[in-house]
């Protein structure tokens, strides 16, 4: 499992035109599924995702959580995080999880931010084309792989 974090300002996700979600200050959370996470995984990075410490305290030091600012946190399905480039110029999405399985660990993805503290998580539409309007704020952009977690 991996994810793509980003301080935002604000995010507008829409669907042929439509708006689907939108949230002020917060988080941008592109989720990518790769065959055969666990629900552990999936556990440990909503916690970890919702505990991040990289909005400013009072002295501008990156020591506030999600949490602590009350921010939303717009969780977007990102199956190309697994695109592998190693032969070639054309992604293989090979190590990515099967799209059916893939929709139910967003879905409980989504529910494990609300239950680690985020009071509103919102998201897109999984395997839909999206347009996604953000402005970055900072900018800080973190990457996170499960694969890579120690015992936290």
């Amino acid at each position: 499992m991996k994810t793509v974090i980003q301080r935002v300002e604000s995010v507008v996700l829409t669907v042929e035109n439509k708006e689907v979600s939108r949230i002020s200050e917060g988080l941008i959370c592109y989720l990518g599924i790769a065959s055969g996470d666990s629900e552990e995984e999936l556990k440990w990075m909503a916690k970890k995702v919702a505990n991040l410490r990289i909005f400013p305290d009072s002295e501008g030091k990156m020591n506030l959580s999600a949490i602590d600012k009350n921010f939303s946190i717009l969780v977007v399905s990102q199956f190309t995080l697994f695109g592998d480039i190693k032969r070639g110029y054309r992604p293989s999405f090979s190590d990515a999880e099967t799209p059916a399985r893939a929709n139910d660990f967003y879905q409980n993805f989504i529910s494990a931010l609300k239950e680690n503290g985020i009071k509103e998580v919102k998201g897109g539409v999984f395997g839909a084309d999206m347009t996604i309007e953000q402005i970055n704020r900072g900018p800080v952009t973190i990457i996170i792989d499960s694969r890579d977690k120690a015992n936290t």
